[in-house]
């Protein structure tokens, strides 16, 4: 049976987020809506990121399988027709037996953007967490340093019961612009709300509300209470999802 993958791109803002709800409107609910008004069935979707409401993709991934052989540039066009503009299919392809965007990525990249203009940006305000105030980016820098490796991320995620919340961070840095700051955080996967609160705690150390000493103790700790904020979810974007050893670093 044929596999297929789908890149795609979306504006979160009017979404709950990406996994199908009853009675909510979710990325995978309109696309797989789609998928069956142009397939006249709808198949079974796996997708590299279940991105929380509000939450932005750049290149998200998703993949199925189906059983008769589809154009793929007809297939793009089409979905296109009927998702623009909040969501912009980029590709479709056809892949090998086996790929699922899910279980066969070995990395995951985000983006978040922090405003510290005093004035902020409405034209941004969907895409960019507006804090207008100074912040201290060499503290911050601390606690993207502190994160790289292995690490059990309990203090930083939603926990599930039975699931384990160890990752493995590639990279993280922010960098500094004249009034945003970009955080770039890679790793083989995220738990729920990881990034977010990995930001949040950030912004705490940054403004002088957490100590940056506090750093390795509240890793160690696992304890979720701790983490007095978690950034709100329009800040940040799901970049890249990478499938093959490696790859490049944050852009």
């Amino acid at each position: 049976m044929p596999s297929y993958r789908i890149d795609l791109a979306y504006d979160g803002t009017g979404f709950r987020g990406y996994a199908r709800q009853d009675g909510q409107r979710t990325i995978q609910g309109v696309l797989e809506t789609a998928l069956e008004t142009v397939l006249g069935v709808m198949p079974s979707t796996s997708v590299a990121g279940r991105t929380d409401a509000g939450v932005h993709a750049r290149r998200q991934v998703v993949s199925f399988d189906f059983e008769r052989d589809v154009d793929c540039l007809q297939l793009a066009k089409s979905l296109n027709g009927i998702l623009g503009p909040e969501i912009g299919v980029a590709e479709v392809r056809i892949v090998e037996d086996g790929f699922n965007a899910r279980f066969s990525a070995t990395f995951r990249r985000y983006r978040y953007l922090i405003s510290v203009n005093p004035a902020g940006d409405p034209l941004t305000r969907h895409q960019v967490w507006h804090v207008g105030r100074s912040l201290d980016i060499g503290a911050m820098q601390a606690v993207a340093a502190a994160v790289v490796g292995e690490h059990d991320f309990s203090a930083f995620c939603r926990s599930v019961e039975g699931r384990s919340n160890v990752r493995l961070v590639d990279e993280a840095r922010w960098d500094s612009g004249e009034d945003l700051l970009t955080f770039w955080i890679q790793a083989n996967a995220f738990c729920h709300q990881m990034v977010r609160s990995l930001v949040g705690f950030a912004y705490d150390v940054g403004r002088g509300f957490t100590g940056v000493d506090s750093i390795p103790e509240i890793i160690e700790a696992g304890d979720r209470s701790r983490i007095a904020t978690v950034a709100p979810a329009h800040g940040l974007t799901l970049w890249e999802v990478g499938y093959g050893p490696g790859g490049p670093g944050p852009r």
